[in-house]
């Protein structure tokens, strides 16, 4: 990946107050199953997605496969999100930041794909930004179902790199950082501290920046410490640290989460974890660079949802980087299994 949006200037505007009432914050029906995901999220516009490795339609291909599996018996027993808007971004971004998102070369930037600069930036907003905006308000809306139902799923999501002024390795808004401001704000009786745990290849420098000083937030991040982002000022907003070389394996892999996940949990006891469960981490992935396995990359996320649960802590997973097309089968495979495990009740 290429180097953040960076800015050196001073940020020329603080995030505005919380709306009253979280317009973001859904109710669903008693029969809906707390996965998030609506057709918006993907992305397609004229072939450019291709330019960069994300696979763009992870998303769609992740809800077909679980329709498929019956995990999922009708397309209304999923949650359909909101879009986030400008008011509701404001309450974490600057100004300065979302301004910037008008301007079609600074897109291009955060997403790694140049060609994008040449198009009319209310194009690029419609293409790229809008499906990036529904998958923000479905973070935001797994917050507040993870609470009530004990555990959410957004099918999108998890935007590490991106902080309240900088975006970064195709992260465009911070919904971990929004989705977390919002519990503090609107369910503050019930939340009042939240883990993050982070598993995606790469530092998760966007969230680690937004909250390096907030006692409120811990962040367990494992990480493969050869790659992008390497942001050595982030690292000081990392509570557990964990790096791991370049083409780790399974059996050096999941013993530290093991070890590490349980430790952390019953230390800091937090009234929700947030699972940024990438699936970079898998073997072949060329930005990932580790060499994990399929059955790992399941078992990594058995090993997360067991240690919640089993304290009865509140979890909301979003699924993050992946880079390779056979990515959407194995997020849904593994959501399958979490099925069969008994944590999806």
């Amino acid at each position: 990946m290429s180097e953040d949006n960076i800015s050196t200037e001073e940020p020329t505007s603080k995030p505005i107050a919380p709306p009253s009432s979280p317009r973001l914050y859904l109710d669903i029906k008693p029969t809906q199953l707390p996965i998030i995901y609506c057709s918006d999220y993907d992305i397609s516009f004229f072939g450019l997605e291709k330019l960069h490795p994300f696979d763009t339609q992870k998303w769609g291909n992740i809800y077909k496969f679980l329709i498929e599996a019956g995990i999922l018996v009708t397309k209304g027993q999923s949650v359909q999100p909101l879009q986030i808007n400008d008011v509701e971004l404001l309450t974490h971004h600057t100004r300065r930041y979302i301004d910037s998102l008008t301007t079609s070369l600074n897109v291009a930037m955060i997403a790694e794909i140049p060609p994008l600069s040449a198009l009319p930036n209310f194009l690029v907003q419609k293409v790229l930004l809008t499906p990036i905006r529904y998958q923000t308000g479905g973070t935001i809306l797994g917050g507040k179902l993870a609470m009530e139902r004990g555990w959410s799923i957004n099918l999108g999501g998890g935007f590490h790199h991106c902080s309240n002024d900088r975006g970064g390795g195709f992260c465009f808004y911070a919904d971990i950082s929004i989705c977390i401001h919002y519990l503090f704000n609107y369910m503050t009786e019930l939340v009042k501290k939240v883990m993050i745990i982070d598993l995606d290849a790469h530092q998760g420098n966007g969230h680690e920046t937004d909250f390096i000083s907030d006692k409120r937030v811990f962040i367990l991040d494992v990480y493969n410490r050869g790659i992008y982002p390497a942001d050595r000022e982030a690292k000081a907003g990392i509570d557990l640290k964990v790096e791991i070389a370049p083409k780790t394996d399974d059996d050096t892999y999941l013993p530290l989460l093991r070890e590490h996940i349980p430790n952390a949990l019953d230390t800091f006891r937090p009234d929700m974890v947030i699972y940024n469960a990438g699936t970079d981490i898998l073997i072949n992935d060329r930005l990932g660079a580790l060499d994990i396995t399929r059955e790992g990359v399941i078992a990594r996320d058995e090993i997360t949802w067991r240690e919640c649960r089993s304290r009865n802590i509140p979890i909301l997973m979003v699924t993050s980087g992946g880079y390779q097309a056979v990515t959407g089968r194995i997020v849904a495979d593994s959501i399958i299994n979490l099925q069969n495990q008994g944590f999806l009740k």
